[in-house]
């Protein structure tokens, strides 16, 4: 069986040109959103861990305030991939964790989120039987690109 594309190949030189004229807020936005459409996966598994969640909501912080603190974003995005990591086995909650640990470092670096979105990929790939694993996957990153582009289009 072939490996999972978690790229964008298929929109690639687009898709990276639309990520290099994107405003960073836009892009922590999206992150955030490719995020919470896999997250469940981590919480319902593990609902006293809030790790990622806090992640989320540490990257949602400084959308809403503008306020950044290095310290926190840096502590946010280890605690979530600490969450990840203390999973063990590769699994969807584990890369909902990464990705979520990914999202908040958007805030420092843009192209996290990036990270984020791949990780989101990773997610859908570890919840679907393999034999739809392709074809779900090829669904969500349409997805993903999509909403990028909606976002982008979105008045201010």
């Amino acid at each position: 069986m072939k490996k999972p594309e978690f790229s964008f190949k298929k929109h690639k030189g687009e898709f990276l040109e639309i990520v290099r004229k994107t405003d960073h807020e836009t892009l922590a936005i999206w992150a955030i959103d490719c995020v919470e459409r896999v997250l469940p996966y981590f919480e319902e598994k593990y609902p006293e861990d809030r790790r990622p969640r806090q992640a989320i909501e540490a990257l949602q912080a400084w959308i809403n305030t503008g306020v950044f603190k290095m310290a926190n974003i840096r502590k946010a995005s280890l605690s979530s991939h600490a969450a990840a990591r203390e999973i063990g086995e590769d699994s969807a909650a584990r890369s909902a964790a990464h990705a979520a640990g990914q999202a908040v470092a958007t805030a420092h670096v843009p192209t996290h989120s990036i990270g984020a979105a791949i990780y989101a990929l990773r997610v859908i790939c570890r919840a679907t039987d393999p034999s739809d694993a392709d074809a779900a996957i090829a669904k969500e990153r349409d997805w993903q690109y999509q909403h990028l582009i909606e976002l982008v289009r979105k008045p201010t």
